[in-house]
């Protein structure tokens, strides 16, 4: 029989106990690691989807550069490493608002856009992203709006 694994949050963090094993995630970790997933589903991350993470992942968070490819490269190992990592992101659906939500599915159509092809496997990826983390229809068709607004 496999371990219950225990999800819930401490303040701002997420906690995931499987057993006697007890890992954190923090919000930008969990974000980066959506965008990640996205620009990674086709198959490859490019160079300027990379680019376009860091920057992304840096101006939401207001963070340093460091900070957000330390961030990224921690969310890309994870998401190589265990994944499953989609039953942690489904948790940003109890902590972001409908605002945060927005911001997080323009981040990501951002990242789709960022290398100049829109493959198809990416917006299936975002579109299920966005049902994974509780971002409805009708939220996700007004992030598509803002996001060519402010091409």
């Amino acid at each position: 029989m496999g371990e219950e694994t225990i999800t819930r949050f401490e303040g701002t963090k997420l906690v995931v106990e499987t057993g006697d094993q007890k890992e954190e995630y923090d919000a930008e970790f969990l974000v980066a690691a959506l965008l990640v997933s996205i620009a990674n589903s086709d198959g490859e991350i490019s160079a300027i989807e990379t680019q376009k993470m860091l920057q992304l992942v840096g101006d939401h968070f207001e963070l340093k550069s460091s900070e957000s490819l330390e961030i990224l490269t921690t969310a890309m190992e994870d998401l190589a490493e265990k994944p499953d990592l989609n039953n942690i992101l489904q948790e940003l659906a109890t902590v972001l608002t409908s605002a945060d939500k927005e911001d997080v599915a323009v981040m990501m159509f951002k990242v789709v856009a960022a290398d100049g092809m829109e493959a198809s496997e990416e917006m299936r990826a975002v579109a299920s992203a966005a049902n994974l983390i509780g971002i409805s229809s009708e939220l996700l068709q007004k992030a598509r709006q803002r996001f060519f607004a402010e091409r």
